[in-house]
């Protein structure tokens, strides 16, 4: 058999590592999301300019000193800062190699966009009600521990399924998960979620379990009968006015998306959603989601016991809740924060280092100084003054 010819050809990070890799290699994983999985793409149509305001210079206090913003960025590994604010910008950075059109990661943040679309389906009548059986949309859960498991009880991350979300454990069931996407299986996540054993009665206890909220994507995927991609490219993206194009990373080459982690979007674009849920899901006056949908997402349906993220006391419909606070978070410091009450969203897109790579305190010190900026944005632009963490 011939040799192959020599060509050039890049070296990729093994994308079965993808919560593992070391800090020297998360700023590039990243950035290459759609290089390392399969994905499908959320088209933008016709890009509309953001509005900008007066820039903000935010200090806040940390390791007994104050910090600007440059050391903000610095100190917590940023790779994108966004402040928007009335539908304007208010301050905008970019670091560790991050380009304005690059599509950063989202990890978790886009489990709270799930369950905005999900509305956008209830909606257009192809959902009838939160309290619809799984089963009803993915037959093939019958006689699993999803069985009398509801859409409810997927957006509140309490499917009574037995889950471990341990990063760092290369055996845990987020990495099984995360090591099926790698191999592109067909149908290898919802083999997963369907040996689970049950833990609790459906409903009854929180516990964070991403492989909710991919049965969750699964489910709207059924209901609307087309991608994910598509659907939130017409009903929001496109609509809205965003300036790039964005994806989602699916389970197999022409799969399934998968709702609960690391798609990609650019950093205003990001900005762009949370100015829709500050808008309560209407876009240039028409109503995308459902009257009181958005308050129905931020009602607190679980308190969330320590460890706990900063500022977060409860969990709604797939976002985390505090004082004033809807935020979508994220692994390796991916955060979207809205104050409704002050029409105000912070963005921060990161790579925290983890373990095993930094001691496990690290990720903490950064999510804590993270809501100190936050609480520091909001009390410069008219909120109430910071709070100790």
């Amino acid at each position: 058999m011939a040799a192959r010819q020599a060509d050039p050809m890049a070296h990729l990070p093994r994308a079965g590592d993808f919560l593992l890799y070391p800090p020297t290699i998360q700023p590039w994983g990243y950035r290459i999301v759609d290089r390392l999985f399969a994905h499908r793409v959320v088209r933008r149509g016709r890009p509309k300019p953001w509005a900008r305001g007066a820039e903000i210079a935010p200090a806040y206090l940390a390791d007994g000193r104050a910090q600007d913003v440059e050391a903000f960025m610095e100190r917590n590994f940023l790779a994108g800062l966004l402040v928007v604010q009335d539908g304007r910008i208010r301050l905008e950075r970019y670091g560790l190699g991050l380009a304005e059109g690059d599509r950063w990661t989202t990890m978790s943040t886009i489990k709270s966009w799930t369950a905005i679309l999900l509305g956008a389906a209830i909606r257009d009548g192809a959902i009838e009600s939160v309290e619809a059986p799984v089963t009803r949309f993915l037959p093939e859960l019958a006689g699993t521990a999803y069985a009398g498991v509801t859409l409810r009880d997927l957006l509140t991350m309490s499917s009574g399924t037995r889950w471990t979300e341990v990063y760092s454990d290369p055996d845990c069931d987020v990495n099984r998960y995360s090591r099926a996407l790698a191999a592109k299986e067909p149908g290898g996540v919802l083999r997963i979620m369907a040996g689970l054993p049950r833990a609790t009665l459906p409903g009854s206890a929180f516990l964070y379990n991403s492989g909710d909220t991919f049965l969750l994507g699964a489910a709207l995927t059924r209901a609307v009968g087309r991608p994910l991609a598509d659907y939130l490219s017409e009903r929001i993206w496109q609509p809205a006015g965003m300036e790039f194009d964005a994806f989602y990373t699916l389970e197999s080459e022409g799969g399934q998306e998968i709702a609960g982690s690391r798609a990609g979007m650019a950093l205003r674009d990001m900005g762009k959603l949370a100015q829709f849920v500050l808008d309560d899901g209407v876009i240039d006056g028409r109503r995308v989601l459902p009257e009181g949908w958005i308050e129905a997402v931020a009602a607190p349906r679980f308190a969330v016991a320590e460890p706990k993220p900063p500022g977060i006391t409860h969990y709604g419909y797939s976002w985390w809740l505090g004082d004033g606070l809807m935020s979508a978070i994220g692994f390796a410091g991916q955060r979207i924060d809205i104050l409704r009450a002050e029409r105000l969203a912070v963005i921060t897109l990161g790579a925290f280092p983890q373990p095993p790579h930094v001691p496990p305190e690290r990720d903490p010190a950064h999510r804590r100084e993270v809501v100190s900026f936050v609480q520091a944005v909001r009390h410069l632009l008219g909120g109430p003054a910071p709070a100790g963490l």
